[in-house]
């Protein structure tokens, strides 16, 4: 007779290894990243001031195109722009591409700036769908507003860049505020280096909380609800820790859509952004990568992290959970896209680790994750794991991940020190713990559900409701 227990530990033992393994890989992952992102700042000069980057750099900073895509904006982009114009840059321009919103984006635009209809010859290099109009404003010289039909973000950047005329153009979200002399900083790495860098991200931080007053962030206070604070802890780990020791080793597989610089001959050069894509930033980074490594040119895509960008974070979990299941199929989308990088030897070091990197956590890791929070609890009821053997598992999850949140908080405070008051860092302190024990299995939990929307060939995009970058009042 078929003896089925023996199948069913062979199997249970199977799938625990297979748990272990992608979580002792994404571990390797999070410490390798640490170590570099903690050397990469030891050998990073003093932080300049403002007023020395512009002594040394404002005779030969490149103009720069802000390239701005606007879908349902109402509530943030006139303040957003203000902020944009507002920048300590020697030449740049604003553009905003309207998207074909369907709230008053354009009509808050044309009153908040009297914008007037214009005509501006452009180059036709990228492909997007048609622009109903051109508008400039009185008010200023730095500011166009292009109004076209709806094609999604990607296609809206595909516009501002044929549109634009800098060399370099800077893409940011509508709801986002930079930092006065953000721009400043990001070029610093195109003049420093102007033959191989072609890319550069900063910071994204989270402005829930803080008092903001035309356009500018004038204190920085911590969100007062929880699941603003968790994303908190959550950028600070994604940005300082991770991209930060990508870049290092010219890995970066992701320069943020809601702030980075790019060299615009090469975006046109390898097709813009890809039109349709859940995650057109990551796509475009791949594709440069890819262009750059065929062509057997040196290059360098960087993140620094003094130029800041702030942004606001979704504050309802039905907001946020939309927001994390369209980032893990853009994160997929990507993989399979150009799967055949992945440990080519023709790419190096981007097929090995950068890609090795999405498939072991973005691909392999929510699955694994998940797998685990139900079956190694499972199989200790079933007697197939001892308790000796969950506390530990359990123990060391837990306790690595705290380590892994709290080492991210040590690094930012060493080297942007942005959060004056002890009281903020307690709190972060604490919330860095609070985080792994409900919000990082609720983001698997989501990620799976992404994962399940690919399957599914899903490409919604999801309402992102805005409250508004106003801040508490005095």
């Amino acid at each position: 007779m078929f003896d089925w227990s023996q199948e069913i530990v062979l199997g249970a033992s199977i799938l625990s290894w297979f748990i272990i393994g992608a979580g002792l890989a994404q571990t390797a992952i999070y410490l390798l990243q640490l170590i570099i992102a903690a050397y990469a700042l030891s050998k990073r000069p003093p932080v300049a001031r403002s007023a020395l980057l512009w002594h040394r750099y404002g005779d030969v900073a490149p103009p720069i195109a802000l390239l701005v895509p606007a879908y349902n904006e109402e509530v943030n982009v006139v303040e957003s722009v203000h902020s944009m114009l507002a920048l300590e840059y020697p030449n740049f321009e604003v553009i905003v591409i309207n998207d074909g919103s369907k709230d008053q984006t354009l009509q808050r635009l044309i009153e908040g700036f009297k914008l007037v209809k214009f005509h501006r010859p452009y180059e036709e290099a990228l492909t997007h769908k048609p622009i109903r109009g051109l508008y400039s404003s009185p008010m200023t010289e730095r500011l166009f507003v292009v109004d076209k039909e709806n094609g999604g973000k990607a296609d809206a950047q595909n516009a501002g860049v044929n549109v634009c005329r800098a060399p370099l153009f800077c893409v940011i979200d509508g709801d986002s505020i930079l930092e006065p002399d953000a721009l400043m900083r990001a070029a610093q790495p195109f003049i420093d280096d102007p033959e191989r860098t072609i890319a550069v991200g900063g910071t994204i931080r989270i402005a829930n909380g803080s008092r903001i007053e035309a356009g500018r962030v004038r204190e920085i206070r911590l969100p007062s609800r929880l699941l603003a604070l968790l994303q908190v802890v959550e950028y600070l780990r994604a940005f300082l820790m991770a991209r930060l020791a990508w870049s290092r080793i010219n890995t970066l597989m992701l320069v943020s859509g809601a702030f980075g610089v790019f060299r615009r001959a090469e975006v046109v050069a390898v097709g813009g952004f890809t039109k349709g894509s859940m995650g057109e930033d990551m796509d475009l980074v791949i594709k440069l990568h890819r262009h750059m490594m065929d062509t057997k040119r040196k290059y360098r895509i960087q993140f620094i992290p003094e130029p800041v960008c702030w942004t606001e974070a979704p504050e309802s979990l039905r907001v946020l959970a939309r927001q994390r299941t369209r980032w893990q199929r853009g994160a997929l989308e990507c993989f399979f896209r150009y799967r055949s990088m992945l440990f080519n030897p023709r790419y190096g070091r981007v097929g090995f680790l950068g890609f090795g990197h999405i498939l072991i956590v973005d691909v392999l890791g929510p699955i694994s994750e998940v797998l685990g929070y139900v079956l190694i609890p499972a199989f200790w009821l079933l007697g197939i794991l001892s308790t000796e053997y969950l506390l530990a598992f359990t123990s060391l999850v837990f306790t690595y991940g705290v380590c892994v949140s709290v080492c991210s908080l040590v690094l930012e405070e060493a080297e942007l020190q942005r959060f004056p008051r002890a009281r903020d860092l307690a709190v972060l302190t604490a919330v860095a713990v609070i985080e792994n024990f409900g919000y990082r299995q609720l983001n698997n939990f989501w990620r799976v559900k992404g994962w399940w929307q690919y399957l599914r060939a899903d490409q919604s995009w999801g309402e992102m409701t805005r409250t508004g970058l106003t801040g508490p009042k005095k």
